[in-house]
């Protein structure tokens, strides 16, 4: 068993331009050349309507599965598709042994559709903390990468997630209409006010990446499933960034949060979101 000590560092400053390698290669041959091709028999539906699962991700996380765990030894693998598939092995993100947490394609449904915004996720966690990120956007060609201490990036150019402009109404994207309860929703409308600008979120990784740009002042999520989140919350906690559950706790990969939680530029803007998400605002 690997111990989180000096060894998995070591193994980041090593291997870390290998994990990114086999994230663009998962792309390359499982993803991109099924983009705007899709035939109908490799599409298919999870839960309804709105939850999609393809061909392309099934295939590129399988890649990923095999190429990230060969990378590190002893590590296991949490990914999107497996859960879908047994729900039981998303117990390894609350285990001992090293753990990434795979999102072969976060927004699915845009891939399906044809546009860009869809990206690969993967996160490096041990016993509850983020390690290492990486958010790929093979449609735009943008990779962007964090570990833990080390800042954040974007094709190699340091992120800095900034403050909001003073006197401008804060960009907030929420949890997507067609994936929230009408008590979700309820919540979500409290938000609804001046000096705040909500949008529906696209692909949860690209609006992680807006706020570690300083382009997205927060989001707003209402579901904490670890794929969607893990390398988002490292990639803004490394630009600057912080983040809050609703009952203003930290949110915890390994679940069991207060929900809905934000991710936002700065912590006095991540208070104002969860003060109006909560009924405590001034």
């Amino acid at each position: 068993m690997i111990e989180h000590d000096g060894t998995i560092d070591e193994f980041l400053s090593r291997h870390a331009d290998e994990v990114e390698e086999a994230v663009r290669k998962a792309a390359a041959q499982e993803i991109m050349p099924r983009w705007r091709r899709l035939a109908a028999h490799e599409i298919d539906q999870k839960t309804g309507p709105h939850d999609l699962v393809t061909d392309a991700d099934r295939e590129a996380e399988r890649y990923l599965t095999g190429a990230l765990g060969a990378l590190l030894p002893g590590s296991v693998v949490v990914g999107e598709e497996a859960v879908h598939a047994d729900p039981a092995t998303y117990d390894a993100v609350r285990g001992d042994a090293p753990v990434w947490i795979v999102d072969p394609v976060d927004g699915t449904r845009q891939f399906v559709h044809g546009d860009t915004g869809f990206c690969t996720l993967v996160a490096l966690a041990h016993r509850g903390v983020l390690l290492a990120s990486w958010t790929y956007a093979p449609a735009r060609d943008q990779c962007a990468t964090a570990v833990r201490g080390r800042g954040a990036f974007l094709d190699g150019e340091r992120l800095f997630a900034g403050v909001p402009e003073p006197g401008r109404d804060l960009r907030v994207a929420t949890s997507h209409p067609d994936f929230t309860t009408d008590e979700e929703k309820r919540v979500l409308r409290a938000l609804d006010v001046p000096g705040v600008a909500p949008r529906p979120c696209g692909s949860a990784g690209l609006e992680y990446l807006a706020v570690a740009r300083g382009e997205l002042d927060g989001t707003v999520f209402g579901w904490e499933a670890a794929w969607d989140h893990a390398a988002g919350l490292l990639l803004v906690e490394e630009a600057g960034g912080t983040q809050l559950t609703v009952t203003g706790e930290p949110f915890r990969t390994a679940g069991g949060n207060a929900l809905p939680f934000t991710a936002a530029r700065d912590a006095a803007t991540a208070r104002r979101i969860v003060a109006l998400l909560s009924g405590t605002a001034a």
